[in-house]
């Protein structure tokens, strides 16, 4: 199985579409570092990282890392990115476009929560991509209609 490392968004937008064991369906375990434990304010999502025995929380070690990139990125994206370069992680899953930016900068591989979505229909473990997006749209995730319609093209359905 890969190791795979997490942000707070993709964990938050995937329960607001009662899709949080995809995580474990495409990958097993996911490691989420303690900030990204505390962001996390919905008691929901807090509940079901609880009670997953396939979610790990783990501290990176590099503090200095981390500070640094505290300057450019919230706690959460910060010790994700530095989680992910100390486990060797085959995945970061996080959607914020300045922290994808430095990860990709710092050779790590990267997917969003859509590209999660993608991958689960692409295996089988969702039929249909369209209500699942528009219901994370009635959640508060926010994409644009161009991007929209590009993840529906690349799962096959239409608007």
């Amino acid at each position: 199985m890969p190791k795979v490392v997490s942000d707070t968004g993709p964990l938050i937008a995937l329960a607001s579409i009662n899709q949080f064991t995809l995580l474990q369906k495409l990958f097993g375990k996911t490691y989420i570092p303690p900030a990204v434990r505390s962001e996390i304010l919905d008691k929901n999502t807090l509940n079901a990282i609880n009670l997953s025995s396939w979610i790990e929380v783990l501290p990176a070690k590099d503090k200095i890392a981390i500070q640094l990139l505290k300057n450019e990125l919230d706690a959460g994206e910060s010790e994700a990115i530095i989680l992910a370069r100390e486990l060797n992680a085959n995945l970061l899953v996080l959607d914020e476009r300045a922290a994808r930016r430095k990860a990709i900068a710092l050779d790590l591989p990267t997917i969003g929560t859509l590209g999660v979505l993608l991958l689960a229909k692409k295996q089988t473990l969702i039929s249909t991509l369209k209500p699942l997006l528009d219901t994370l749209i009635h959640a508060g995730f926010r994409m644009s209609e161009e991007l929209y319609e590009q993840v529906l093209q690349s799962a096959g359905e239409e608007k």
